[in-house]
């Protein structure tokens, strides 16, 4: 077997092992490659001899051999070896990773991009912010997860349609209605969309509070929440759609900032009217039953506990709403291959219920749709409250975080204008990786210090990394190197490759190669798994490594024949960091 394109000599080796393998007898065999823990044991690895040995009546290791035996006779350039119990390793040469090098570069932030998923249709829902009430940092956990997962499987070939489903009706409001009635809008709180805001949390923080210590301000705020609902007083009706409005202006500010667009929103005014039809209708055929005066979905029988659908009033309760919600989505895409729910994991015992419902009503709807949970993001003891007490706002976080960033930032030299939006950018980094890190349902304890950190296990030092890689080639740009660059990127053209494998001589693949070549495997990993997490652990070995090469390598040097693959290597880091940190959610600034 003649391999020409050495970027796909793993998936050559794999077919050809696995048409060994049918030919030796096994049937559908199933071949991967994993990579091992140390180098010393090869780039990649199988247990296929271990996995079918029994079944074909052999030893592993006999088994092994026989494979190799085949692949070293048609790849003679790979080194193979076999090892006990039945391990085939593959120790990949210079030339294959430097074809890695400028496959990168050609592709550019393209490498890793896949059609695993093309042709699948897939709407998340994420964020879901209620309007009156404050942007806190469990909609954040939901907001950099769910744009993650987003751009992961859009990456493999998915068309995603995201989705924001928010609660504008509701006690909640009733109780911010309320509170507007009694704590007069001022012209200085109209004055900005901010101030606004902090008006309507005012509100509700005062309506909430009287809610549960005054009997007659309870019937109130639940008279304000039928009207709400009916749409039948002028006053109630003006006070609602001007914080509704001021509510919904903001969050899009928010959304900017963390760099999501939305294709839908769903509002639960709306799909609650449908999710009261349907619970209405399958109550006729038994899916619900009435139970003083209310309706309600008895869980029991399927292992879960009941809930309540429509109350006794009449009203739908959200998980009617999450009816109508489940039901639109499949109307507006009714192509969709999947439906992708991301909350966090204190209501995961609601959406058991909820899912068992929808499966029961609408089962293919239930086949095609998946809640992911995640845990809470918290803050160590006395840092910070917001203006309620009860749960921090994104936006006190952000400042809190962003002033700090600034105090690291005070000797650089550069406009106020330009410091603060390297500042922004630093800082929704630091967040969102200290988010994404973790395997998604872990809590997470927010460190200040080290999420803002320039060196270890933070977002910024991965942005830091590239900017010094790029401040490299920006270098490179300026100097007699005989090279393809673009002045106005700094990055090496394409146009004229930047290096000949021939000049290399004795160079030794490093790490850095390697880690590189592993990206796409990594996404795709990140993609089947729905856990960034994979793509943030990989980014920092990454960026370890080429901080080492940094260290132990001169880049640019014109007496040295391999400076051009270095350059290029340089230039492959920057390629795949950038990527990697934009399937995050991560911006990368000019300088740091």
């Amino acid at each position: 077997m003649v391999i020409k394109d050495k970027t796909k000599m793993k998936d050559k080796l794999i077919k050809n092992i696995n048409q060994i393998l049918k030919e030796l007898g096994v049937k559908n065999p199933k071949v991967n490659f994993d990579v091992p823990t140390h180098i010393e044991m090869g780039d990649y690895s199988t247990n296929v001899a271990m996995v079918y040995a029994k079944q074909l009546g052999r030893k592993p290791i006999e088994l092994a051999k026989e494979i190799t035996t085949h692949l070293e006779v048609e790849l003679p350039s790979v080194e193979i070896e076999v090892v006990l119990p039945g391990f085939i390793n593959f120790f990949f040469d210079k030339d294959y990773f430097g074809d890695i090098v400028k496959t990168i570069i050609s592709e550019k932030n393209n490498f890793g991009k896949s059609h695993f998923l093309k042709g699948q249709e897939i709407m998340v829902e994420f964020t879901d912010p209620n309007p009156f009430k404050e942007f806190h940092i469990g909609h954040l956990m939901s907001n950099s997860i769910g744009e993650s997962i987003s751009r992961v499987l859009e990456f493999q070939g998915a068309k995603i349609k995201r989705a924001n489903w928010q609660g504008d009706v509701g006690i909640h409001i009733a109780k911010a209605v309320w509170g507007m009635f009694h704590s007069p809008l001022s012209e200085d709180d109209k004055s900005t969309i901010g101030k606004s805001v902090v008006y309507l949390g005012r509100c509700y923080a005062l309506g909430e509070s009287q809610y549960e210590e005054d009997e007659n301000v309870k019937k109130e705020i639940e008279e304000i929440n039928n009207k709400v609902y009916e749409r039948n007083d002028l006053e109630i009706n003006q006070k609602y759609d001007w914080g509704r409005k001021i509510s919904l202006d903001y969050f899009e500010t928010i959304y900017k900032k963390l760099g999501t667009k939305f294709d839908y929103y769903f509002f639960e005014s709306k799909e609650g009217v449908l999710g009261k039809k349907i619970v209405e209708e399958y109550l006729k055929k038994g899916v619900f039953e009435e139970s003083e005066g209310a309706v309600v979905f008895r869980g029991e029988k399927y292992g879960l506990h009941t809930r309540v659908f429509i109350n006794s009033k009449g009203i739908p309760t959200y998980e009617a709403k999450e009816l109508g919600l489940n039901r639109e989505k499949f109307n507006v895409e009714p192509k969709l291959n999947q439906s992708i729910i991301i909350t966090g994991n204190e209501i995961n015992e609601y959406f058991k219920v909820l899912l068992q419902v929808i499966s029961l009503i609408f089962p293919e709807i239930g086949q095609k749709t998946k809640h992911l949970s995640h845990g809470m993001l918290r803050l160590p003891e006395g840092k910070m409250s917001s203006r309620t007490g009860s749960v921090i706002s994104v936006e006190s976080l952000i400042t809190k975080i962003q002033e700090k960033v600034l105090e690291k930032m005070e000797d650089r030299k550069m406009e106020k204008e330009e410091r603060n939006s390297i500042s922004e950018i630093i800082t929704i980094g630091a967040l969102k990786y200290s988010i994404l890190k973790q395997t998604i349902g872990k809590d997470i304890i927010f460190d200040f210090d080290k999420s803002i950190s320039f060196e270890g296990d933070s977002g910024p030092y991965l942005q830091y990394a590239c900017v010094r890689a790029k401040s490299i080639l920006q270098k490179s740009a300026m100097s007699k190197m005989p090279f393809d660059i673009s002045q106005k990127t700094g990055m090496l053209g394409v146009s004229k490759m930047p290096f000949d494998m021939g000049v290399l001589g004795e160079w030794q693949t490093t790490d850095l190669e390697r880690l590189l070549e592993r990206f796409p495997d990594v996404v795709k990993r990140a993609g089947e798994e729905y856990s960034p997490s994979y793509i943030t652990t990989h980014l920092i070995e990454l960026a370890g490594e080429f901080n080492s090469f940094y260290a132990s390598h001169k880049i640019i040097d014109e007496k040295d024949e391999t400076s051009p693959y270095r350059l290029a290597l340089t230039q492959a880091f920057v390629f795949v960091m950038t990527s990697g940190l934009n399937l995050l959610g991560i911006k990368v600034p000019e300088q740091m």
